[in-house]
């Protein structure tokens, strides 16, 4: 009987969620709906899984609007139907059209028009007009033949409580105050429920709409199909042939990666192929490859990550570089019979790189049937009282409040009181359909049979439903993902070629786990700019377990993730670490299956050996049950069916139930927050790949990350590492510096992307003519071939890019002002003789030194010729280096650093505390702690030179000052103002 539900997908409009909506209609007595969300089908396909689990008829449908304006509802007979509501949508979204009056001839889909439109035109057989229930007195008016078009329309879009929500929604949606609401831009309050019975007493004396409602809605049905796998369902055109080449280049990969006669691990990859092909996935493993050999045919650099590490086969096919047999991981991880939702690969591509692998994909296989995942961005806690603040008008300082001091006495009025009586029920609403941040969804069928496609700025086009939708309806994801890592390891690559003459290969990383010198690296924690190992916290951890090797390097990218950090598990794990004799296992089984960590349940993986080994679950059980505990899984009735499974094999082994209980508890208590070991070995081996450069390219890596835009930290933080590692770092120069940092031996010179409002395309003419004409003789030279004009010069000037002309800046900015004061620049045609114009003669000009550290800080963003230390007013640099620290435990001492970074935390009574991060004048890294009551009479206020007083604690070798306290030390004035 209804016709028009709106959810909350119907953005900044309605207010119920899918599961409202189900409620509402058993509430109400109702077993059939359509939902018809405005000009998106984001929840149609699960709304009608949950309505069939609630024994519900539940259809598809869309409400097409043009802006405010309802221009008609259309209601899919079938799947087919719905295919072609989406189609349409796409159309209209990709090449960017308003909605017309008037819907297109639908073959399998019924279109209702408001009744405001009964006399627009004559309405075709797929045709009815909508009469709301507010509208039966003039419906009962009209004559037989226009009432047998009609059907009853009786919109649901929020609760009767909610229409307030939803007219703050409305107001948020059209960027007004809610007083200046316009009728036509909200519904009208009776978009609620009404009970069947109810609405069909309203209209007993119209029989014939009863009558035409019931008819369509008994011509249309939806059986979609949830448990096939939507993806494209082979590679080579046949399943196969899909399974023969998968073998080929399996065995191709195979000799490669484990040597000819190998029996483990031909054992594992025949099986591994055998589950592959049962579960028909051999097509998902081929277009994957297919994705990485033309990454590796174009020369980018990529790694293959997350659990499909786990597979053997992905390892022989080159997608990862993890060997999943020597680190023993568990292929059912990946993939297994009982995993009721689909895996994916995640591959990590160069950020600049991306794009490009994207329009292989898009062009490699077939329009329409490829598309990138949608995601759903909400309403989220400051946002909502930010957004609500706005629409009653509340000035900026009033909304600050509100959000940083909700407690305020000043806060409570009748405008705020409005406001937070909403705020929770609007927390976590969808707010606007976005893109994920790497699926790529390749289809068997046209994705339009499962949504319509929103044409978002990237261009490509984009689901409207998200990945939780994708896996509930069959999909397996592609994850193309990209990070800055990789370009730092690729650039490199070919910075050394260009500076050094050598040709070197990070492939096959294996080699690198046995390098002694990236060992030491490792140990030192000198990993400033390598993936992943760079945080102040990861440098600690890595200097805390004195880490030297690729597996504990493996277990620290696990054990640094909150969850683990926060439990306690990363402390007892270093504990255990450097003092393995204090090992209690609670049974002999975590001893033979986590000896490697100590008993420490570090991965996912842990949970599966323990929940198999010990539990006696198979390994695809023990998956599933990862998964439960993990909160990734619906089914709470195979959680217990599986639970039971556990304490059943448990109690016949003859343990002990209290053992059995605790060994579940921590189980379930790790699983929610554990990382996968296969994502960790894949994050490793990057980080080796990284420390390989680091170790013996320094200053060419240094040059590639700040050629990537760095990492965790700012550039300054890079051009520190690169000066303490021997580089001569040059300000950019007209005559040498290229767009980005570039090598010349060991002189680095910075790029004219690191110039601050320097325009990018004179940066780019002045590469062109120094190409074109060799470098530039003179500042006259410099503007005629240029056309800079003259705040472009005096930028240039004061940054020191023209200092190759041997005078000083002052004299400089006075022959600019000269020579560009009466004309613009033109470009001429090169004369055979270049003759310039006469120079005035100057007074010898005063220089200041503090004058060209205060450019660059201000151009630059931080002194390059100098440093901040060389502007304090006073020289005192502490009592001692950072790198003594270590050897004054327990003393109070003074040092003094250059703000680097810091990070917030909460006690367990909800104090604010944080961590610093130093440098000291000898460009050395030192780190603090910062306690409640110390942060709180002397905070740290951002960048800046500061005197650090304090305790010096050392945990495990690692040294940090616990501050007593602080303050930032004054600055030499700025002579430019005098």
């Amino acid at each position: 009987m209804l016709l028009n539900l709106h959810s909350y997908f119907s953005l900044r409009y309605g207010t119920l969620s899918l599961q409202d909506l189900i409620s509402g209609m058993l509430a109400g007595g109702y077993d059939t709906a359509v939902l018809t969300d405005i000009n998106n089908s984001s929840g149609s396909l699960d709304f009608i899984k949950q309505g069939r689990e609630a024994g519900l008829n539940l259809l598809a449908g869309m409400e097409f609007r043009d802006g405010d304006k309802l221009c008609f509802v259309a209601i899919a007979k079938n799947e087919h139907g719905f295919r072609e509501i989406n189609e349409y949508r796409t159309r209209l979204n990709m090449e960017n059209r308003a909605v017309p009056e008037r819907a297109p001839g639908f073959d399998q889909v019924f279109v209702i028009y408001p009744f405001h439109k009964i006399d627009g035109f004559v309405l075709r057989d797929f045709e009815y007009i909508g009469i709301r229930p507010g509208e039966r007195t003039k419906a009962q008016l009209m004559e037989r033949r226009i009432l047998d078009r009609c059907v009853i329309l009786a919109p649901v879009s929020f609760r009767k409580s909610d229409y307030t929500l939803h007219r703050q929604l409305r107001a948020i949606d059209n960027n007004l105050l809610i007083s200046q609401l316009e009728s036509q831009q909200v519904a009208t309050n009776d978009e609620v429920f009404i009970p069947k019975a109810k609405l069909m007493r309203l209209f007993s004396e119209l029989p014939q709409l009863l009558a035409n409602t019931n008819r369509m809605l008994g011509q249309c049905s939806f059986g979609f199909d949830f448990t096939s796998v939507k993806n494209k369902a082979t590679f080579t055109g046949n399943r196969y042939n899909d399974k023969q080449l998968l073998h080929k280049y399996c065995m191709d990969g195979f000799a490669r990666r484990y040597g000819k006669n190998d029996r483990i691990a031909t054992e594992r990859i025949q099986r591994e192929l055998e589950i592959i092909e049962n579960l028909r996935f051999s097509s998902y493993f081929l277009i994957t490859d297919d994705i990485c050999r033309y990454a590796r045919g174009r020369n980018f650099h990529y790694v293959g990550r997350g659990s499909g590490a786990n597979s053997a086969v992905a390892y022989c096919l080159g997608i990862t570089d993890v060997d999943p047999i020597a680190l023993n991981l568990p292929f059912e991880r990946f993939l297994n019979p009982k995993r009721k939702s689909p895996p994916d690969f995640d591959v990590d591509f160069s950020w600049n790189e991306r794009d490009e692998m994207y329009d292989y994909i898009f062009n490699r296989y077939q329009t329409g049937h490829t598309a990138l995942m949608g995601a759903m961005s909400t309403f989220r806690s400051r946002s909502i009282l930010r957004e609500l603040g706005k629409v009653y008008g509340l000035p900026k300082a009033e909304i600050d409040r509100l959000v940083h001091e909700p407690e305020h006495l000043l806060n409570k009025n009748e405008v705020t009181n409005t406001i937070l009586s909403v705020y929770n029920r609007m927390a976590d609403f969808p707010n606007q359909r976005t893109i994920h941040a790497s699926g790529v969804l390749i289809s068997e069928e046209p994705l339009t049979c499962y949504s319509a496609m929103d044409n978002p700025p990237k261009g490509l086009p984009t689901m409207q439903f998200d990945m939780y939708v994708a896996e509930d309806i069959g999909f397996e994801k592609f994850d193309i993902l990209s990070q800055r890592g990789i370009g730092h390891i690729k650039d490199c690559r070919s910075i050394v070629r260009e500076n050094l003459g050598v040709v070197i290969d990070t492939d096959n990383p294996k080699r690198f786990f046995q390098d002694p010198l990236i060992a030491a690296q490792l140990k030192s924690a000198n990993t400033i700019g390598c993936f992943y190992i760079e945080s102040p916290a990861m440098r600690q951890l890595l200097t805390k377990l004195r880490c030297d090797d690729y597996l504990t390097l493996v277990a620290a990218s696990s054990i640094i993730r909150p969850g683990v950090a926060s439990s306690g598990m990363m402390g007892e794990y270093i504990r255990r670490h450097h003092d393995p004799s204090i090992v209690v296992y609670p049974h002999p089984v975590f001893k033979e299956q986590l000896e490697e960590t100590y008993g420490v349940m570090v991965y996912q993986e842990d949970v599966m050996k323990i929940a198999n080994a010990y539990g006696g679950l198979d390994m695809a059980d023990a998956d599933v049950l990862r998964r439960m505990m993990s909160g990734k899984y619906r089914s709470k009735d195979h959680l217990i069916e599986i639970e039971d499974k556990f304490f059943s094999n448990c109690k016949a082994k003859g343990y002990d139930e209290k053992v059995s209980r605790e060994i579940w508890r921590q189980m379930e208590s790790f699983a929610g927050y554990s990382f996968n070991k296969a994502h960790s070995a894949s994050f490793a081996v990057e980080s080796y790949q990284s420390l390989f450069l680091k170790s013996y390219y320094p200053l060419e890596f240094m040059v590639a990350v700040l050629n990537n835009y760095g990492g965790f930290y700012n550039r300054k933080v890079y051009v520190n590492e690169a000066r303490i590692a021997g580089g001569n770092i040059c300000l950019p120069c007209v005559n040498q510096s290229v767009f980005n940092t570039s090598i010349k031996g060991k002189d680095i010179y910075l790029g004219f992307d690191c110039i601050l409002n320097l325009e990018g395309k004179l940066a780019n003419r002045i590469i062109e003519q120094r190409e074109y004409a060799g470098q530039y003789r003179s500042l006259e030279d410099f503007v005629k071939r240029t056309q800079a004009g003259l705040e472009q010069v005096i930028l240039l000037i004061r940054v020191g890019a023209l200092r190759f002309i041997g005078i000083g800046k002052k004299q400089l900015l006075w022959e600019a002002h000269l020579l560009m004061s009466k004309h613009k620049p033109v470009v001429t045609s090169m004369a055979l003789f270049e003759t310039e114009s006469r120079k005035p003669i100057l007074p010898p000009l005063e220089e200041d030194i503090l004058e060209d550290y205060y450019d660059e800080m201000e151009l630059i963003g931080f002194c390059v010729t100098g440093s901040l230390f060389d502007l304090t007013k006073s020289d005192y640099r502490g009592d001692i280096p950072s790198k003594e620290l270590g050897q004054h435990e327990g003393k109070i001492v003074r040092v003094v650093g250059d703000f680097v970074c810091e990070k917030f935390v909460k006690t367990k009574r909800g104090d604010l505390m944080k961590f610093g991060t130093f440098l000291d004048a000898n460009g050395y890294f030192f780190d603090t702690v910062h306690f409640p009551q110390s942060l709180a009479k002397y905070p740290l206020r951002g960048a800046g030179i500061y005197l650090v007083e304090g305790k010096v604690v050392v945990e495990y070798g690692c040294p940090s000052i616990e501050v007593i306290r602080c303050a930032k030390m004054p600055l030499k004035p700025d002579p430019r103002s005098e």
